[in-house]
């Protein structure tokens, strides 16, 4: 949704580049707004993908050293059947 908005600001601030007014400017302007928050929305979830994958190796490790280390053994007394 955001880059439809950005695309329509973007594409109303070209139409208008042949002036040079206080509507060009702001509309440049409102177009710039959008493009750093998407850009800054687009940061935070890499940021979120960054931390998700870190989360997941530290588990995956944490597995494979729990695969790898080796298990206690309990022996149970052995029983004879009853009679």
């Amino acid at each position: 949704m955001k880059k439809v908005l950005f695309l329509a600001l973007a594409a109303a601030s070209f139409s208008f580049a042949s002036c040079d007014s206080k509507t060009e400017n702001a509309n440049e302007q409102a177009a710039e707004n959008v493009e750093a928050a998407g850009e800054a929305q687009a940061d935070a979830m890499e940021n979120a993908a960054d931390a998700v994958r870190d989360s997941a190796e530290t588990t995956a490790e944490a597995v494979e050293e729990g695969a790898t280390a080796p298990a206690a053994t309990t022996e149970a007394p052995a029983t004879t059947p009853a009679q």
